[in-house]
């Protein structure tokens, strides 16, 4: 009890005065998450749970995205909610910055999963969004507070890889728009794989001659998304 007396006035102190959680093996904890290698035990959320039930696609990449990978993303989030997916990102600068704001431009539902606890803002500039995203659609975190707030703050990166996994569980498939060689997009994309999940890439990362990652996937199973009718079919 004295634990979780400190998570509540935690959140409390972030503003956060209304919370949900969902606890591995209880009730409303989606089952599809349980594929991932380590479920993980306990989810904290803010808004509309029930978008966990939709069918969903991730559209993920780079923070520091191109300008036409930002203009990609947005089309492909544009494309989704147009067949009544559920638009899923991670609440970063770039790529998922531009699919949550195309989701919400066109009326759609998008779900963030991110990597601090909530009230927590990373990066600073996600802000407004992100509590729009909390009081409008839907907002989950795996974060332990506690932990989170008392351990080594360079431990604390660890958390977006691996809110990733969670991600692509989440989904029925990821779709990365753009991606480094060392992207923490492609911890979701090997753990798409692992999970079952359709992993989509688009061409433009395979004619790009400073990557080798997207090659491996597609060996491994990936689909190459020369053009837009190419997620579909493989959805339908």
């Amino acid at each position: 009890m004295a634990a979780a007396d400190e998570v509540l006035a935690t959140l409390k102190t972030s503003g956060v005065h209304q919370f949900g959680v969902r606890i591995n093996h209880a009730g409303d904890y989606p089952k599809k998450l349980r594929d991932a290698r380590h479920p993980v035990e306990m989810l904290y959320y803010q808004g509309a749970w029930e978008l966990t039930e939709t069918r969903s696609i991730a559209v993920v990449g780079s923070r520091k995205a191109s300008e036409d990978g930002q203009q990609r993303a947005a089309q492909i989030a544009k494309g989704l909610v147009e067949r009544d997916f559920t638009v899923v990102s991670g609440l970063a600068e770039g790529i998922d910055r531009a699919a949550h704001t195309a989701a919400f431009a066109c009326g759609g539902r998008t779900i963030a999963v991110i990597g601090t606890p909530l009230g927590q803002f990373y990066p600073k500039a996600n802000r407004d969004l992100q509590l729009r995203i909390a009081a409008e659609q839907l907002l989950i975190s795996q974060v332990p507070v506690l932990r989170y707030g008392k351990q080594n703050p360079n431990l604390n990166r660890l958390f977006f890889p691996e809110r990733n996994v969670t991600m692509s569980a989440l989904t029925e498939g990821t779709v990365i728009v753009e991606a480094g060689e060392t992207s923490g997009t492609l911890t979701q994309a090997r753990a798409a794989l692992h999970q079952g999940r359709k992993l989509f890439i688009l061409d433009s990362c395979f004619t790009r001659g400073d990557l080798t990652w997207p090659a491996r996937f597609a060996a491994e199973g990936a689909i190459r998304v020369r053009k837009m009718d190419d997620i579909w079919a493989a959805l339908e």
